[in-house]
């Protein structure tokens, strides 16, 4: 059973990487995996990978170390990645068809299974087998797909106003892909992925 406990945001950004270990093991036909295999292949501290795993409960077994299939079942529990998780796409522009190509390689129950735009060239098209429907149907496609969380892949200048959008048809989990920090409500989560803050800070330790 889960301890009722606050979890940091540092111990469920590392989850993501001890799953993505764990499916490579699965798939090298690996049964059993002890915390220090799995600090050596992912450079971490053993003792933080069980300080992190105890925060949900006991899955290892002492001499044994974790099952592999068993531990990437419970994360996958703790992540919600044991049910369907649907994702809608806006913006259909060069960013935003390779995000949408992407959706092939996703796995875990994750997938994005509406795109919207509001360019009426790109309405009507496909990309990744997935038919660009105008951003005027946002609403409705939410609703009829049962959508949860909200990508954005359009300029700086237009991400506010489609972060709002999604926020009023009931998103709370939005990932932006524009250079703009968004101003949400309390209750939304928003997780920034920057390609240029990152090149930049990188840049720092050249």
């Amino acid at each position: 059973m889960m301890k009722t406990l606050k979890i940091s945001e540092a111990v469920v950004r590392r989850l993501p990487l001890y799953l993505r270990y764990l499916n490579r093991l699965m798939n090298m036909n690996v049964r059993t995996v002890s915390s220090q295999q799995l600090g050596d292949g992912l450079d971490l501290n053993p003792a933080q990978i069980r300080k992190d795993l105890a925060c949900f409960g006991e899955f290892g077994r002492k001499g044994i170390g974790y099952e592999v299939d068993y531990l990437i079942a419970k994360i996958k529990n703790i992540l919600k990645l044991d049910q369907q998780i649907n994702v809608v796409l806006i913006g259909a522009g060069h960013l935003g068809y390779a995000i949408s190509n992407y959706n092939a390689y996703l796995k875990d129950n994750m997938r994005i299974v509406a795109i919207l735009d509001t360019d009426p060239a790109k309405v009507g098209k496909q990309t990744a087998g997935i038919e660009i429907q105008p951003l005027e149907r946002l609403e409705k496609v939410v609703e009829e797909k049962n959508i949860r969380v909200g990508i954005i892949a359009v300029p700086a200048e237009a991400a506010q106003a489609v972060a709002d959008a999604l926020v009023r048809v009931g998103i709370s989990a939005i990932l932006n892909f524009a250079p703009i920090n968004l101003r949400v409500a309390d209750g939304v989560r928003v997780h920034y992925a920057d390609v240029t803050m990152e090149l930049y800070s990188l840049a720092y330790y050249l």
